[in-house]
C-alpha cells in the first residue's frame, strides 16, 4: 500500500531514478529551465530546492554535499554557488517555478517547464 508515500517511481527502479533526476537537476542546474513531463518536473523541486538552500551558505561542508548530490560534476557546483544561490540569499523558499505547456502529440503526457524563479 502507498498511504502516505509522496515519491514517484517512474517506471524505474531505485537507482535508475536518482540518475534520472540527477541528471535533470545538472540540466536544471546548468540551462536555467528544462521541459520535461508534469510529473518529472514536481518530483524535481523536492531535489533542486534543498540544496539552492544548502548552497546559500558557502562552506568547504556544504560544497562537498552539494558536490556529491550533483555527481562530483565541478561546474555546476560551482555556477550553483556562485551565481544562482546568491539570487535567493533573503528568499526562504520556492526557488523554482513550473508552468505547464501543451500536451506532447506522441503520448499526450502532460509536459511543463521548470525554471528558477
Amino acid at each position: 500500500m502507498r498511504h502516505h508515500n509522496s515519491n514517484r517511481k517512474f517506471g524505474r527502479e531505485t537507482k535508475q531514478r536518482y540518475a534520472l533526476m540527477r541528471g535533470l537537476m545538472t540540466s536544471l542546474i546548468e540551462q536555467g529551465k528544462i521541459q520535461t513531463t508534469l510529473a518529472k518536473a514536481k518530483s524535481l523541486r523536492t531535489f533542486i530546492e534543498p540544496l539552492v538552500t544548502k548552497a546559500k551558505v558557502d562552506s568547504v561542508h556544504t560544497r562537498r554535499l552539494v558536490s556529491a548530490k550533483l555527481m562530483n560534476n565541478d561546474t555546476q557546483t560551482k555556477k550553483l554557488f556562485t551565481e544562482i544561490a546568491p539570487k535567493y540569499k533573503a528568499v526562504a523558499g520556492g526557488y523554482t517555478r513550473i508552468i505547464k505547456i501543451p500536451r506532447r502529440l506522441g503520448d499526450g503526457a502532460e509536459l511543463a517547464v521548470i525554471e528558477f524563479v
